[in-house]
């Protein structure tokens, strides 16, 4: 059994009580696929359907008897809190920078960086897809990708929004521990902001949406792994053990009854194997 000191000073007994019900209750348990062994999988592998917190059965106000009326109503309103179509979230990380000077000003992209995404807005162009809404980090680095990619997907540059929530940092710590990279103070003030970027762009669609919606994200590399590992529910500290290139594309789809799915993971495989780099340089000999 887990322990839940820290889950319990972060989030409160409440939601504590819950998981450890979670635990003692069998009808919970899940059964390893894989072996014949009877020992019950984690709960905390089970789906939570309602992640996202907009899973019709619970916004609707419960019944209150059982009676035609009452049932019709609470049916009524059940059906008109569902969800009808897919949302499809493109993640897209920054190309190549330069990891120069003390400020992200000036964290400009390399040669070989606009290169990278000038390849990946062709890709995105070539894909065919309707932007709904495109999302940009606001440092600079986001910046200059998202111009650069904008140009291919013709996509007019006033109707981007530009989100500080989506800035590089340090969103948890990873499981298993690096030596060498502890920002304890990074992770208090950076994971509070990348986790609500995640709740404001990851949810499935509003009853009213009548067909499938695209949102282009430009970002980062560690928001988009812990991105990855939310939405899928994976365990967020592991993001660190995922690796995606510079200009890389992610697309995550989000059906209407909350399920995620990935379709992409850091793919790259659309540019030259002269342009794949996933590490930053750290002075002008390193860059092309």
């Amino acid at each position: 059994m887990r322990k839940f000191t820290s889950f319990v000073c972060g989030t409160g007994a409440g939601l504590a009580a819950y998981y450890l019900q979670r635990l003692r209750d069998p009808q919970t348990a899940v059964q390893n696929s894989w072996t014949n062994s009877d020992k019950p999988v984690d709960p905390w592998a089970l789906w939570d359907s309602n992640w996202d917190c907009r899973e019709p059965r619970a916004l609707v106000r419960p019944l209150r008897n059982s009676q035609p009326e009452e049932e019709n109503r609470y049916n009524a309103e059940l059906e008109k809190a569902k969800a009808k179509k897919p949302r499809h979230i493109i993640l897209v990380r920054h190309g190549e920078y330069l990891d120069a000077g003390d400020s992200d000003a000036t964290h400009h992209l390399t040669e070989r960086g606009r290169k990278q995404a000038e390849f990946t807005g062709k890709r995105l162009l070539e894909l065919g897809i309707k932007w709904d809404k495109v999302v940009a980090s606001t440092m600079v680095r986001a910046q200059e990708t998202s111009d650069i990619i904008l140009k291919q997907i013709d996509y007019d540059k006033e109707k981007v929004v530009n989100c500080a929530f989506l800035r590089e940092g340090a969103p948890i710590p990873p499981q298993p521990p690096v030596g060498h990279w502890k920002p304890e103070a990074s992770f208090l003030r950076d994971g509070t902001r990348i986790e609500a970027a995640f709740r404001r762009y990851f949810h499935r669609a509003y009853p009213d949406q009548e067909k499938e919606n695209y949102t282009l994200i430009v970002g980062h590399g560690n928001v988009i792994r812990y991105f990855v590992c939310r939405a899928l529910q994976f365990p967020a500290e592991g993001w660190l053990r995922i690796s995606i290139n510079h200009a890389s594309i992610t697309w995550l789809t989000i059906s209407p009854s909350g399920n995620v799915s990935i379709k992409y993971l850091g793919d790259s495989g659309f540019m030259p194997a002269s342009l794949l780099t996933n590490r930053i340089p750290r002075d002008a000999k390193n860059v092309v």
